[in-house]
């Protein structure tokens, strides 16, 4: 599987629960410069919503998702 959009920064959450993808990332992106791009993979299915969520109230892009064998990915710019 190919990225579908090029990162500054990975992030793997896989195998954790609501909220930890979206507390982990809030934390991956306050160490990233204003721009960046940040790829968070997780397999929580409630991600989704949370993701969509987060980047709408936060002001970051969420540049693409993918759903895959119940892996979500994003990728996230941030504001």
């Amino acid at each position: 599987m190919t990225d579908a959009v090029p990162c500054d920064a990975e992030l793997d959450a896989s195998g954790l629960n609501c909220p930890l993808p979206l507390l982990k990332a809030k934390m991956e992106l306050n160490r990233l410069q204003a721009g960046a791009v940040l790829k968070v993979i997780a397999t929580d299915a409630g991600s989704q919503r949370d993701f969509q969520t987060f980047a709408r109230l936060a002001g970051h892009a969420l540049l693409h998702e993918t759903v895959q064998g119940g892996v979500y990915t994003y990728w996230l710019r941030k504001a």
